[in-house]
């Protein structure tokens, strides 16, 4: 929003209430040009005060000031600000010049929380999920957090509350349950080896998780309950899922087997299996045509598939070498990329046909979408293609294509594939965020724009998909709007309100308290790795030594008696905790032996310090199949970093 921001003209006086006990959590009423709206802080601890470090729910209410009706439809905006300490509130005029300074874009003045935020999640290749919080500045984001997985994750899913993150993980054989209020994971439920992809019903009653190991089928996980609600065997090979708009059945292709499973939810029974194709690849749902539509790789069919068993299959011909097929917003065009001849088909599923297939570049594998454009990654070429919705759906007719580079390497090249999106819509804005692996980068894209706007630090990681998790303020009924976050320090605070039609700029003041509960957030310990070299190669034991230091105190930590070393091969591989010795004060030693070449992840854990292996910096070792240097007998103090 930075340059030219219109300014703020002064509304009338507002009428603020302090809050009453009929009202509890409300901090402020303001009445503008016949809307009054209530603000209310809600504590998660029911009856609790507003204390540092914990979450709040705001809650923003707006009624007729005359009808008393709700009003919807006003997009409003919050920041939360301090105050001075001398200060109660902010007057008028200076609530409309801080407002005015957030909607510009200071860099100066920031606020304290932007409420019209999100936040960007990175699937990693090495059992992490990275979440970046994209408005300190493109090119140097916030890591805010780290989930650690148990393996890879996969495929993963969000609820419709953003609350809730699914994540299947293929070789730990479970599905990780997170909680994105604390970026914590409250759960890992058994699925099966080969856990892939997961997709929640409409109504979120199940998630349904396909399972490409030794034992194919597919799980459904009650998210009540979060335990295995069933457990169904089908054909075997790499599957993919669609789910129908009324939450009655469930598609599963299978890609060796060549045929679709078709579940009903209602009874978690399959109900019949269908010979499709060769290889079906993908499945997806079309509401326009009530029918699952399947991709097949080898044979080039489109196959669709019916819930009436009485209803035939249709049949449409391309070319072999078909991947992802996905619906286009309507349900009605699906888009078919063919990594082998370098098209994409674009099926009309009313007809069903073919109507179109425009070239693209090399190797297109995956079509997202946002309101209005499909993009088109591909796996053999940095060039990401638009292709305006509102220009295609008209058999034989040309077919407009805007390109723009996505990052120095391809988008789609990675070594540990998963069915995720890697190009989303960022929200409540005209931009994308493209996860680029080999540049180990998350690409921020103004639509239109031939260059990226920004890009987000992935710290060291390859984002194998992306996905943002939206804490802006979003409808919660009638006249309501809410979103949660986590107290700042102890002191004195404006909650900063916008709406633009009709103007209300006001600022509404409240009080964060001293949390005597809530510990230190510092990482307590400052890791400092000696060992002489980040290169070995397989079954040739090294020595790994580090120095932990206070943070607080800056001295050396000594007689730790529970520290541990986590070694991973990438992509989240092979976990092995060792424990490891002090050897001088402070400096501590395992011996480590990778035993399969590749590039290795170390993290360190030492709990009676206040070091968590989820706050520890990653140190790279390099075990490929080549020579190496001869090992240094005592290791001697480098400039290795994290």
């Amino acid at each position: 929003m930075a340059g030219g921001a219109p300014a703020l003209p002064v509304s009338p006086p507002a009428s603020t209430v302090v809050p009453a006990a009929e009202n509890p959590g409300r901090i402020g009423r303001a009445e503008v040009d016949g809307i009054v709206v209530d603000v209310f802080l809600e504590p998660a601890r029911p009856g609790a005060s507003l204390r540092q470090g914990e979450e709040v729910r705001v809650r923003l209410e707006f009624v007729d000031a005359n009808t008393k009706a709700p009003l919807d439809g006003l997009f409003p905006g919050a920041w939360i600000d301090a105050l001075t300490p001398a200060a109660k509130s902010s007057d008028a005029a200076e609530c409309k010049a801080k407002i005015q300074g957030f909607i510009g874009g200071s860099l100066l003045n920031p606020p304290e929380h932007d409420l019209n935020a999100y936040f960007v999640l990175g699937l990693n290749e090495d059992a992490t999920i990275t979440v970046v919080d994209p408005l300190f500045a493109f090119g140097g984001s916030k890591l805010l957090d780290m989930v650690f997985l148990k393996s890879a994750g996969t495929d993963w899913a969000l609820s419709k509350d953003q609350l809730r993150l699914y994540v299947s993980m293929a070789e730990a054989g479970e599905v990780a349950v997170v909680d994105t209020e604390t970026w914590k994971v409250i759960a890992n439920i058994p699925a099966g080896q080969g856990a892939g992809r997961v997709m929640l019903q409409p109504d979120e009653r199940y998630l349904w998780v396909a399972i490409d190991g030794a034992t194919p089928g597919i799980v459904a996980i009650d998210t009540v309950e979060l335990k295995r609600a069933a457990i169904l065997p089908t054909g075997g090979g790499s599957h993919d899922l669609a789910i129908s708009g009324d939450d009655r059945y469930v598609f599963l292709s299978s890609r060796d087997a060549g045929d679709v499973s078709v579940i009903d939810v209602r009874t978690l029974a399959e109900i019949r299996r269908v010979a499709v194709c060769k290889q079906p690849v993908s499945i997806a749902w079309s509401e326009a045509a009530g029918a699952a539509f399947v991709a097949c790789e080898e044979d080039g069919a489109i196959v669709s598939v019916s819930p009436d068993p009485e209803r035939p299959l249709t049949r449409l011909q391309a070319e072999p070498g078909l991947a992802q097929i996905r619906f286009a917003p309507g349900g009605r065009l699906a888009f078919v990329p063919n990594s082998k001849k370098n098209v994409v088909h674009i099926v009309d599923a009313s007809g069903p046909r073919i109507v179109q297939s425009p070239d693209v570049e090399s190797e297109p594998d995956q079509v997202t979408f946002s309101e209005d454009i499909a993009y088109v990654r591909h796996r053999d070429s940095e060039t990401i293609l638009m292709i305006p919705l509102s220009q295609i759906g008209h058999e034989g007719a040309a077919v407009p294509v805007v390109d723009f580079p996505g990052g120095q390497n391809p988008p789609g090249r990675m070594a540990l594939r998963s069915p995720a999106a890697g190009i989303i819509k960022a929200p409540g804005e005209d931009a994308i965020l493209v996860a680029n692996p080999e540049d180990r980068m998350i690409y921020y894209y103004r639509e239109g724009m031939a260059a990226p706007m920004g890009s987000f630090q992935n710290y060291s990681r390859q984002p194998r998909a992306v996905l943002a998790v939206d804490r802006s303020l979003r409808p919660a009924g009638p006249g309501r709007y809410a979103t949660t976050f986590t107290l700042g320090p102890p002191g004195r605070r404006d909650l900063a309100l916008l709406v633009n039609s009709p103007r209300i700029a006001e600022c509404f003041p409240f009080t964060i308290e001293t949390n005597p509960d809530l510990p230190d957030t510092r990482v307590p310990v400052v890791v400092t790795p000696l060992q002489p070299s980040g290169k070995s190669a397989p079954g040739r034991e090294m020595v790994l030594r580090f120095r932990l230091t206070g943070t607080q105190s800056g001295k050396a930590l000594t007689g730790l008696s529970d520290v541990r070393v986590i070694t991973l091969l990438s992509p989240g591989v092979n976990r092995l905790p060792l424990a490891a010795a002090e050897v001088e004060p402070g400096i501590y030693e395992v011996r480590f032996t990778p035993n399969a070449a590749g590039v290795y992840f170390v993290f360190i854990e030492a709990p009676s310090a206040g070091l968590r292996v989820e706050k520890s910096p990653a140190t790279v070792i390099d075990a490929t199949e080549v020579s190496v240097e001869p090992p240094v007998e005592t290791p001697q103090e480098g400039a290795v970093q994290p």
